[in-house]
């Protein structure tokens, strides 16, 4: 909202300053300030009311040190961060940008989910909360949403370098600034993605029924659909799952999003994705607000749920980051980069999926449930194992930057 006034300040008063708003780099750092301002100056008003409303979680008894003193902790604190990401991204970004439109929906649309499992839980005093069907269809709504949205919608588009265009077809004369290189390009409809330790650091969804030897566009907008499903559904429940001790899902987010932040500016700029030899995505800079905005809910926030957390996100804070976290992948095209990227999400997940099917393997097998790790989700192994859940934080805070580094040095390795 704000760009649009102070546009139309510069415009016809030309008042010194107001073409700051021109700048993606002032309003990203705008939106992370406001959104800090947020989180940290209105968290602690959140806290009362929800202490006030009797909104605490309810502790289930896993034998782990020091989970009785959480008992009655405020939850549902995902609101102050879904705050914290809408009101800075209304006032800084083009709302008419297709991209911004995109992730708004997604925060809405994940946080509402999150918000019912945690009303059903501490409201109806129902432990098991929204039923997991109807996580899944609310899950896989948002992916078909998105894909179908990437795949028609006329703006969402990819810019190619062509050699030898025909004559009076859609191309444009470009010119490189730094070298005066001149080079045609045009926008086109496409289905690729970006890919690491490949070959130009690309991949076609296409290509999937190349195997097949079909080439149909319904059956490539099936495999894009599935794909896009499975990683929205994959990362809000990693998300999910690896909220389990304080500040670790949130500090980790924070992380996350301020790489998807470099990612989105650098295929965004031209000069950039130019050098760095990556796809072009034109309007997508504008994503890099959103992620200012993102990081800076998460880091606020973290004031307050770090140990011992004073509040925590619930499932509306942690379906919610998930779910922008995998949003905000596939529409700058990175989503393959997120075995990376999200690998604390990664073994978090991979560990309840390995404990759950090794018991029930060896309960059919030997007639009695067995266990790879003492508990799962991983934090909770170390918590058994003896390990503090704030050194358990950290090093898996750690974990994350080291994987933020990697993925960004993946745009480089071919």
């Amino acid at each position: 909202m704000l760009y649009y006034l102070f546009t139309w300040i510069e415009e016809y008063t030309h008042i010194p300053g107001s073409g700051l708003f021109q700048y993606i780099s002032f309003r990203t750092a705008m939106a992370v300030i406001v959104s800090l301002v947020i989180t940290t100056g209105y968290g602690s008003r959140l806290i009362r009311i929800l202490r006030a409303k009797q909104v605490g979680e309810t502790i289930r008894d896993l034998g782990l040190e020091g989970e009785k003193q959480k008992q009655g902790t405020p939850t549902m604190g995902g609101l102050i961060i879904i705050a914290g990401i809408m009101l800075p991204t209304l006032l800084f970004a083009k709302l008419e940008n297709i991209y911004v439109i995109l992730m708004l929906i997604t925060t809405v649309w994940m946080g509402t989910i999150g918000f019912v499992d945690d009303y059903i839980k501490v409201f109806r005093k129902n432990k098991e909360g929204l039923a997991g069907r109807f996580k899944i269809v609310g899950q896989v709504g948002l992916g078909a949403i998105i894909a179908c949205t990437m795949y028609f919608h006329p703006g969402i588009v990819v810019r190619e370098q062509v050699t030898n265009p025909a004559p009076n077809s859609e191309v444009q004369l470009r010119v490189q600034e730094d070298t005066g290189r001149k080079f045609y390009t045009r926008d086109i409809k496409s289905t690729k993605t970006n890919i690491p330790f490949y070959k130009n650091n690309e991949f076609d969804y296409a290509k999937v029924l190349s195997i097949f030897n079909l080439n149909d566009p319904t059956l490539t907008f099936i495999v894009f659909l599935v794909f896009i499903v499975f990683i929205v559904t994959a990362v809000s429940n990693g998300a999910n799952i690896t909220d389990g001790i304080d500040g670790l899902a949130t500090g980790t987010s924070a992380t996350i999003g301020g790489t998807l932040a470099i990612l989105a500016y650098v295929s965004g700029n031209v000069i950039f994705s130019d050098y760095l030899n990556i796809m072009y995505i034109p309007n997508s800079s504008e994503l890099v607000i959103f992620a200012g905005a993102f990081v800076g809910a998460c880091t606020g926030f973290l004031w307050y749920n770090s140990y011992p957390a004073q509040v925590f996100m619930g499932d509306t804070g942690s379906l919610a980051i998930g779910g922008i976290i995998a949003a905000f992948a596939v529409l700058i095209r990175k989503e393959l980069l997120i075995p990376i990227l999200c690998g604390v999400f990664l073994i978090e997940n991979l560990s309840v999926i390995m404990q759950v099917s090794y018991f029930k393997y060896t309960k059919r097998k030997y007639g009695e449930g067995r266990r790879i790790f003492r508990m799962s989700p991983l934090h909770h192994h170390y918590q058994k194992k003896g390990y503090h859940e704030a050194k358990i934080v950290t090093r898996f805070w750690i974990i994350g930057v080291i994987l933020a580094i990697l993925t960004i040095v993946t745009l480089k390795v071919r």
